[in-house]
C-alpha cells in the first residue's frame, strides 16, 4: 500500500512538474507602443518604403490584429490611452474624452489636471497632472499588484495624457515634454524632484539641436508615391511657418520652436531616445520580476492635424518612425535580449482624410463649426423659451445642460431637449440626435448604438448626443482631426512581438479592450478591475 501512496505520489509530482514547465515564463520587460492617430493601413501604405527592420520587422515575426477596433465614442486620446490599459471603456473608466464639463465644479476639467500636485522640473504649470481622474485599475497597475510592488513601471510621452494613463495610478514615475522649454518634466504624484540622470539629460538640450537642423524629405520626392502634391490649401502650417512645404524651415523657428518641435518627426526619435534612457538608467527588465514601460508617440499626432494622412509630411513621418521603430528593437535585442522582452504596437485612434482632399475627389465631406452651432443653438433656445441659461456648451459632440434644470425633470425640461434634438437634426451633416439617458431606445444602427452607450457616462457626459455624417468634421478648413465611430477613425493597428507570440495574424473582429485582458493573460496577473474585453487567442490563420 506504502509503495503503491508512493508511486501515485511521483506520478501527481511529475504531472505538476509537467504542467509547470508547460506555462510559459514571463518576459523580462513589456513595452507598449501606443502610435497617436496611426491608421491601420498605414501598416501597408508605405510599405514599399519601409525598411526590413521596423513594421515588416514586427508584421514578419509578431502577431498581427488586422480587424482591430475602438469600440466607443468619442476616439479621442485619452479615452484611448485609458481603454488601451484597463481593457473598459469611457462609461466605466470614466475617460470621456480630452477633457469635459464637470457638473460639480461647474467648469471644465482636463483629463489629467490635478490641483492637488506640482510640477517636477520645470517652473510651469504642466506638470500639476496626476491619473486621479481615472476610476480604474490599469494592467500596469496590476502587474505592479501582482508583483507586490517589485515590478518597476514608467510611462512616457510628448502629451501628459499618454505618459500618465498608460502608467496608471501605482507607477513608479510618468514623464511628459514641457513645450516651453523643451524638457522632460513629471509631477509631485510620482517624486519631489527629477533623477539625476534626467536632470543631466535634459541639459544637453536636445530639442534644441533638433531645431537647429531644418525638415528635409528622408527620400528622393519621386519616391513618396502615396502623397498628394506639396503645399495644398487644405493643409496647415507648423508654428511661425506660411506654408506647408519642403523643406520645413525649422532652424527659422523662433519664439514657438519647442512647441512647433512637437510636429516632426525628429520628436519621436526624441522619445525614443527618451525610452533607452529610461530603460538603461532605472535598469528595466534587469530584475528577477517583469518591468514594463508604455511609451506614446505624439507627434504623429500633431502632424495628422496639421497636414492629413495624404501629405507629403505624414508619409515622411511614417518613413522616419519605421526607422527609429527598427532602431528601438535592435536596442532591445541588445540590451534586454531577444526574446526576453515583449512588445505591443497599437494607437490610441486614427483619423479621417481631410474633408478638403476628399472634397476634391468627389468623395462626401465636410466641415463645421461647434461654435456657431453652439450660437444658433442659444438664439433658439432663447428665441424658443425666452432662456438660454439651461445650455452650457457643445463638447465631445454632445450638449451640456445646466443639471438642476435638467433634474426638474417636468414639461418644460422634456421640451427644450426635444427642441434641442430637433435642430441637431435638423442640420445636414448631423446623422443622428438623440437624449443620452435613452439611446437604447433611439432610432440608431445596433454597432453605433454600443459604440454611444460604451462612450457615455452618467456623472461626466452631456445630456443629448449626435453623430456626424461620414467624412464630416467639426474644425477649420486646413487639417484633420477624429473622434467619430467611422472606421478611418475607429480601426487602429494591433500588433504583438516577443517572447511567447507565434507569427502570423488574424482578421477576426479584435476590440481595443481586448489589449489588457490578453497582457494580464500572457503575463499571468489578474486583469484590471474594469475590464469588459476579451482574451485573444492570438492563433494564427
Amino acid at each position: 500500500m506504502k509503495k503503491i501512496l508512493c508511486l501515485l505520489s511521483v506520478i501527481c509530482f511529475q504531472h505538476l512538474s509537467a504542467q509547470q514547465r508547460n506555462i510559459p515564463s514571463r518576459p523580462k520587460l513589456v513595452v507598449g507602443l501606443v502610435i497617436d492617430q496611426m491608421r491601420w493601413d498605414y501598416l501597408y501604405r508605405f510599405k514599399s518604403n519601409y525598411g526590413k527592420e521596423g513594421f515588416a520587422r514586427l508584421m514578419s515575426e509578431g502577431f498581427s490584429c488586422e480587424n482591430t477596433m475602438v469600440p466607443y465614442v468619442p476616439t479621442y486620446t485619452a479615452p484611448g490611452h485609458s481603454s488601451i490599459y484597463t481593457g473598459s471603456v469611457p462609461a466605466i473608466n470614466g475617460i470621456v474624452g480630452n477633457d469635459w464639463y464637470d457638473f460639480d465644479s461647474k467648469k471644465n476639467r482636463y483629463c489629467t489636471e490635478d490641483s492637488t500636485v506640482n510640477t517636477v522640473g520645470s517652473l510651469s504649470v504642466l506638470g500639476k497632472m496626476s491619473p486621479r481622474n481615472l476610476l480604474v485599475t490599469t494592467v500596469t497597475d496590476e502587474l505592479r499588484l501582482a508583483t507586490n510592488f517589485k515590478s518597476k513601471v514608467i510611462g512616457i510621452s510628448l502629451k501628459d495624457r499618454g505618459a500618465i494613463l498608460p502608467a496608471g495610478h501605482a507607477a513608479n514615475a510618468a514623464y511628459w515634454y514641457d513645450d516651453t522649454n523643451g524638457r522632460w518634466i513629471s509631477s509631485t504624484y510620482y517624486q519631489s524632484q527629477l533623477p539625476s540622470w534626467l536632470t543631466n539629460y535634459n541639459e544637453k538640450n536636445w530639442v534644441e539641436k533638433a531645431m537647429a537642423n531644418d525638415w528635409n524629405l528622408l527620400l528622393p520626392k519621386e519616391k513618396y508615391g502615396q502623397s498628394s502634391e506639396d503645399n495644398k490649401p487644405y493643409e496647415g502650417n507648423l508654428p511661425e511657418e506660411k506654408s506647408p512645404v519642403f523643406p520645413h524651415r525649422l532652424s527659422q523657428i523662433n519664439k514657438a520652436r519647442f512647441s512647433a518641435f512637437k510636429y516632426t518627426p525628429f520628436a519621436s526619435t526624441y522619445t525614443f531616445n527618451m525610452a533607452k534612457e529610461v530603460i538603461t538608467q532605472e535598469k528595466m527588465g534587469a530584475g528577477d520580476v517583469t518591468d514594463m514601460l508604455t511609451v506614446s508617440i505624439s507627434s504623429t499626432d500633431y502632424a495628422g492635424h496639421t497636414f492629413g494622412p495624404n501629405s507629403l509630411e505624414i508619409e515622411d513621418t511614417y518613413l522616419r518612425l519605421d526607422k527609429d521603430i527598427a532602431e528601438f528593437l535592435q536596442f532591445l535585442d541588445a540590451k534586454i535580449g531577444k526574446g526576453n522582452y515583449l512588445l505591443f504596437l497599437t494607437a490610441d485612434h486614427a483619423g479621417a482624410h481631410v474633408p478638403g482632399f476628399a472634397e476634391e475627389h468627389n468623395i462626401p465631406a465636410g466641415n463645421y463649426s461647434s461654435g456657431t452651432l453652439s450660437k444658433e443653438l442659444k438664439d433658439l433656445l432663447l428665441l424658443k423659451f425666452g432662456s438660454d441659461t439651461m445650455f452650457i456648451k457643445i463638447q465631445n459632440n454632445q450638449v451640456y445642460l445646466d443639471e438642476s434644470f435638467v433634474n426638474r425633470r417636468d414639461e418644460m425640461t422634456a421640451k427644450v431637449k426635444q427642441t434641442i434634438i430637433q435642430f441637431l437634426s435638423d442640420q445636414p451633416f448631423v446623422a443622428f440626435a438623440f437624449s443620452n439617458d435613452n439611446i437604447s431606445n433611439a432610432t440608431i444602427p445596433q454597432p453605433i448604438k454600443e459604440r454611444l452607450i460604451n462612450g457615455y457616462n452618467v456623472k461626466r457626459s452631456g445630456q443629448i448626443g449626435y453623430v456626424l455624417e461620414p467624412g464630416y468634421i467639426g474644425m477649420g478648413n486646413t487639417g484633420t482631426t477624429h473622434g467619430a465611430w467611422n472606421p478611418y477613425d475607429a480601426h487602429i493597428p494591433l500588433v504583438w512581438f516577443g517572447k511567447n507570440i507565434k507569427a502570423g495574424h488574424t482578421n477576426k473582429e479584435t476590440l481595443m479592450t481586448d489589449i489588457a485582458p490578453t497582457l494580464s493573460a500572457l503575463l499571468h496577473i489578474q486583469m484590471p478591475n474594469g475590464s469588459v474585453g476579451k482574451v485573444l487567442p492570438l492563433i494564427p490563420e
